[in-house]
């Protein structure tokens, strides 16, 4: 591979007033190195630096104090330019374009994507569930309020820390009103959807804590009073249905490329994922000619069936990883089997219309948790933490859905034939989804199109028009360029890998040992991952030989 030290992007540097956080003293300057440690040094300060500050539980996203953090970005770029991997490891040249990545992630998010000025929904003042995958999918603020980061009843540190972000609630969304100057009327769509949401679940955790904390509970008022205020300002936001709200296919394909590492275009993705729905819709209609003499999957009629089914599903799920050696199985991997409440029919959404037919394809997808198990015991000196960015999408995204049709080819499903059918079902619906994410970004679709084109589309009418999945979905879509591709797009690159390694391997390929060294390599880009496991690099080159020195104007 040609010599990497050249492949930077290079950031635009504005003028801004007083710096908010100064570089370290050591990016003054820029001395050339080949030491590993100096990346892992710099990344660390980079890591420090692109926090935002925080006065009394407010981050601070005003123009004045983006515009200083963009400027003080520069010197953190010469370092970089200035260390040279050529002759490292492919692991640790790995390592450099992962810090690459993440330098580039910090560039495009001031550059084109600022959710500062222009998501409502990057103002989440409520997180109810911890996400499945490495970190929060999508532009968030820092240090979010989630309730799965306390245990209740509160001791008295959770119990500060917990009432200070409650109160923090009104200034962040005051300073949301006065960065938000960019606002799309897609954007203002989902905003509005997002602060009816955490009303709601301000409301339920007022009425949860009544008995635990009912000091809090006047704080609770505060905060729903002022996402309320917020809803009604975004209502109030008229004439911004001209404002495009994708970014564009250039600059699609310039994050897909430089931050991450997917090797194809906004152009390529559309073909296959286009392909893959195909492919899906067809194999459903002949898994039903198959399976048309066998009674249909049945919904369960109750909670007691429904967590019945969920404990003889996880056990089926955990004995067949086991005796078919699908992958080292550590003691320590649970999936959750609880189900706190029945969903009526007419209220269940895409999945929950999947898994109460069948809980075996979504234990498939859930091994988004036994990786989150798993990585607790990374001790890698980068690749320990989630990377910033969503850089992993298509790792993790691409492998959860890639091992729902994984299994089904290794026989998980054979027990009842008809959940096949279910694999095609889900696969078809994240194919949809990926056509709503590249049509909004090449402004071609509103989001409202994109849902119609989800709810006509969708098989079986499962994808509800006023559903929380589809809107809260495109929220994310829209504004983290490439997750809703990441499912499909990854899942090709999954079985692309696998099909790579067999055919190295030949006779002495082994499935445990796959993905056991899969695994291994931490939630980093797909494509990085198939470098290190085949040492093969075209894929690389692809990324990096039409690199622009400087990125485009939009």
């Amino acid at each position: 591979m040609r010599k990497l030290a050249g492949i930077l992007v290079v950031l635009s540097l504005i003028s801004a007033g007083c710096q908010t956080k100064e570089p370290p003293a050591e990016a003054q300057s820029a001395e050339k190195s080949t030491r590993y440690e100096d990346l892992l040094a710099l990344w660390r300060q980079f890591r420090d630096f692109q926090k935002p500050n925080v006065v009394e539980g407010v981050p601070d996203y005003t123009p004045k104090a983006m515009s200083a953090q963009q400027l003080g970005a520069g010197e953190f770029l010469k370092r970089l330019a200035a260390i040279d991997p050529a002759g490292w490891p492919i692991d640790r040249q790995v390592d450099y374009h992962i810090v690459r990545a993440e330098f580039n992630g910090f560039d495009f998010d001031h550059r084109v994507l600022r959710p500062w000025s222009k998501d409502p929904c990057f103002y989440a003042v409520l997180e109810t569930s911890e996400p499945d995958v490495p970190a929060r999918e999508g532009p968030q603020i820092f240090g979010a309020l989630c309730l799965t980061d306390f245990s209740f009843p509160l001791d008295k540190d959770q119990h500060l820390l917990f009432a200070g972000k409650l109160r923090a609630i009104p200034g962040i969304l005051a300073q949301a009103k006065s960065n938000l100057t960019e606002v799309s009327n897609d954007q203002r769509l989902l905003g509005i959807r997002q602060k009816r949401d955490e009303g709601t679940d301000l409301d339920r955790l007022g009425e949860r804590l009544k008995g635990q904390h009912a000091d809090l509970v006047p704080v609770i008022v505060e905060s729903k009073k002022a996402v309320e205020d917020f809803r009604a300002w975004l209502e109030n936001q008229t004439g911004l249905s001209k404002t495009p709200s994708g970014i564009g296919v250039v600059e699609y394909d310039w994050t897909m490329k430089n931050i991450h590492y997917v090797p194809y275009t906004w152009a390529q993705q559309l073909e296959l994922v286009q392909r893959e729905l195909e492919r899906s819709l067809a194999y459903l209609r002949l898994e039903e000619q198959r399976n048309r003499d066998l009674p249909p999957l049945e919904p369960s009629k109750t909670l007691e069936e429904q967590r019945r089914r969920l404990a003889e599903g996880n056990d089926h799920f955990f004995k067949f990883l086991r005796e078919r050696d699908i992958f080292t199985v550590p003691e320590y991997m649970r999936l959750n089997t609880e189900s706190r409440s029945f969903i009526p029919p007419e209220q269940r959404d895409f999945f929950s219309q999947v898994d109460y037919r069948d809980v075996l394809p979504l234990r498939c997808h859930s091994i988004h948790w036994l990786e989150k198990q798993r990585e607790k015991f990374n001790t890698h000196p980068l690749r320990s933490v989630p990377l910033l960015y969503n850089i992993w999408d298509s790792r993790a995204e691409g492998l959860a859905t890639g091992f729902e049709e994984f299994m089904m080819g290794a026989g998980l499903y054979d027990r009842n034939p008809r959940s096949r059918e279910l694999v095609f079902v889900m696969l078809a619906f994240r194919c949809i989804r990926a056509l709503c994410d590249l049509r909004l970004h090449s402004n071609e679709w509103t989001v409202e199109d994109a849902v119609k084109f989800a709810v006509e589309t969708t098989p079986f009418g499962w994808a509800k028009l006023e559903g929380a999945t589809i809107w809260g979905d495109l929220a994310i879509y829209l504004n983290q360029p490439g997750y809703g591709t990441s499912y499909v797009v990854g899942k090709n690159q999954f079985e692309k890998l696998l099909a790579d390694v067999a055919r190295q391997k030949g006779g002495a390929f082994r499935v445990k040992a796959f993905l056991d060294d899969y695994f291994a390599r931490g939630i980093i880009p797909a494509s990085l991952i198939r470098w290190e496991m085949t040492g093969w690099d075209d894929e690389m080159k692809i990324l990096l030989n039409e690199d622009r020195s400087e990125p485009q104007k939009r």
